[in-house]
């Protein structure tokens, strides 16, 4: 497993070497044989002067779905943005443009998982017409659109439904922010959408715009 150790001192500059960097640091996460890397106090004390991360992640706020740990990266390398059920609002459009406009980001990883709580409320809202309370009923309401399309389908189970929600995320994304958009148009920027088994901790591509090639989708050993 050595030839996926991370590079020190190297960072991505086009979103096809962003990808594959954190498809390497999976696959040491995946394995056990993470390197932790750009966690010494050296660049701990650079780091408080700039910061230069090469992927933007937004993803759902659960507790079992840390971007670093499983992209095994390390200080400075992801610029993180997460909310329930990853559903996007206005500061979370202000967050990602900020990091692509002003951070010079190349790639925007858009990331769910299995056995998520917003989707899980959203298909029982669905199926039930019981809303929860209070803002709650908000995040259930936003995630709500990719329940329906993915029925719309005939995709029922949990994981088509996440699958689905992400495409619809990435897709929202690339729609809603102009500096996103152009950024794609140049072909300076991608958005890779990705769902996360949590006992595997694999990340699989369900979604893919802007990558040339197009970024593969990894193999799901957990069907």
């Amino acid at each position: 497993m050595e030839r996926h150790r991370a590079q020190p001192g190297t960072r991505p500059s086009t979103p096809q070497e962003a990808w594959a960097c954190l498809e390497a640091g999976n696959i040491r996460f995946m394995a056990g044989e993470r390197a932790h890397p750009h966690q010494d106090v050296q660049l701990r004390h650079r780091l408080a002067n700039k910061q230069m991360p090469f992927a933007v992640f937004f993803g759902c706020a659960d507790s079992r779905v840390a971007a670093e740990i499983i992209f095994d990266q390390g200080l400075g390398d992801l610029f993180v943005v997460r909310t329930a059920g990853h559903v996007i609002d206005s500061s979370v459009i202000g967050s990602i443009e900020f990091a692509v406009g002003m951070l010079d980001v190349h790639l925007v990883v858009v990331l769910g998982h299995d056995s998520c709580g917003a989707i899980k409320a959203a298909v029982t809202a669905v199926e039930t017409g019981d809303m929860p309370t209070g803002y709650i009923r908000d995040i259930v309401e936003r995630v709500t659109p990719s329940v329906l399309a993915a029925r719309k389908r005939g995709e029922t189970s949990t994981y088509e439904i996440e699958a689905e929600h992400v495409r619809n995320t990435a897709w929202l994304l690339a729609s809603r922010s102009t500096v996103v958009a152009d950024k794609l148009a140049a072909g300076t920027l991608a958005i890779v959408g990705a769902t996360y088994r949590l006992r595997e901790g694999q990340a699989n591509i369900v979604e893919s715009l802007g990558m040339t090639p197009p970024a593969p989708t990894m193999v799901d050993s957990a069907e």
